[in-house]
């Protein structure tokens, strides 16, 4: 498998699947996001004339929105973008806890950064002088406390800190202010997360000023559309088109899975859940939903760290979810 399919929600793949459990996002009516359409429709010059070559109009608004200062916030193609910008920057040597998500590795490898990767918070020795942390962690829906980052970014010159699941979960994390203020501190933030809207590739970085200027000095001009430009704009200003996971549901299903005799469940504080089967192959089990229930599922062992028993899922409709672990009770029950 090339690398850059690893990813989850390859629904691109298929062309009947019902119920999409690979992706994390929460996912809209189509009619909830046709303004948005309506408002991008009507402004064909987004097609026929440059965008601004940074997004700066899209960076003061978002600081206005988070009352911190312009200059601490520079707009990325999508959180992606973000990082493969961030480790141009920063290095020489990172340290990457695991399992967690694989393009933190792949963008300092990418930059000829020295990667150290360890499966233990406890572990993390100063191999390195940048930590990247996913907070909320994907794939495991773990969320470090405050207090936890602030003790782990002592122990390290420069803290990355995905922030993109942020919506995903109820337990707060670094704000802005604090982050700008401490300074070495990165914040990633994903728009496309935030709204549900993956397919536009927006996000953002939060920073001190003096270390956001760093990163603009290697930002390709016009690395931002000027349709995802306006439509970050608009986002801003619609809040019912935010994020807003089931929490609940998402336990329930935890729950039901966690039911299933020869599957095990670890602890989630958000919308998705890391999963392992006692026997069998998560790529297996995700063939088998694909092709008898038309269920999307995310194969495990793609990430780091991980091996073949595991796979994420991502709670949908709680009919939805009891369909899934339905079938996955069948398929326990033919490879037992």
């Amino acid at each position: 498998m090339n690398e850059i399919e690893r990813h989850g929600d390859d629904i691109y793949k298929y062309s009947d699947i019902k119920s999409n459990f690979s992706s994390n996002i929460c996912s809209h009516p189509d009619s909830s996001l046709r303004g948005l359409m309506d408002h991008l429709a009507s402004m064909p010059s987004l097609l026929s004339h440059y965008p601004e070559p940074e997004a700066w109009s899209l960076e003061r608004m978002i600081a206005e929105r988070l009352d911190i200062d312009p200059r601490c916030v520079v707009v990325t193609s999508g959180a992606i973008d973000a990082l493969y910008l961030i480790a141009r920057v920063l290095g020489p040597a990172s340290v990457i806890p695991c399992p967690t998500f694989d393009e933190y590795e792949r963008a300092c490898s990418f930059t000829g950064n020295r990667v150290y990767r360890s499966s233990s918070m406890n572990t993390l020795a100063q191999e390195g002088d940048t930590l990247w942390l996913c907070n909320p962690n994907n794939p495991t829906g773990k969320v470090l406390t405050q207090s936890e980052v602030r003790h782990l970014r002592r122990q390290f010159r420069d803290l990355i800190i995905d922030q993109s699941y942020a919506r995903y979960t109820d337990i707060p994390v670094m704000p802005a202010q604090e982050a700008i203020r401490l300074r070495h501190i990165v914040l990633i933030h994903s728009m496309s997360k935030d709204y549900c809207v993956p397919g536009l590739r927006l996000g953002y970085l939060i920073t001190a000023p003096q270390m956001a200027n760093c990163f603009r000095r290697y930002m390709r001009p016009w690395a931002v559309s000027g349709p995802a430009i306006e439509a970050g704009k608009y986002l801003l200003q619609h809040d019912e088109l935010l994020a807003q996971p089931d929490l609940r549901e998402a336990q329930r299903l935890r729950q039901r899975i966690e039911q299933i005799e020869g599957v095990s469940v670890a602890p989630t504080r958000t919308n998705f859940m890391l999963c392992k089967l006692i026997h069998g192959k998560g790529c297996d089990l995700k063939e088998y939903l694909v092709r008898e229930h038309k269920m999307l599922i995310r194969d495990g062992a793609t990430f780091y760290g991980l091996s073949a028993p595991y796979f994420r899922v991502a709670a949908q409709t709680p009919a939805e979810n009891d369909a899934l672990v339905e079938a996955i009770r069948q398929f326990v029950k033919m490879n037992n």
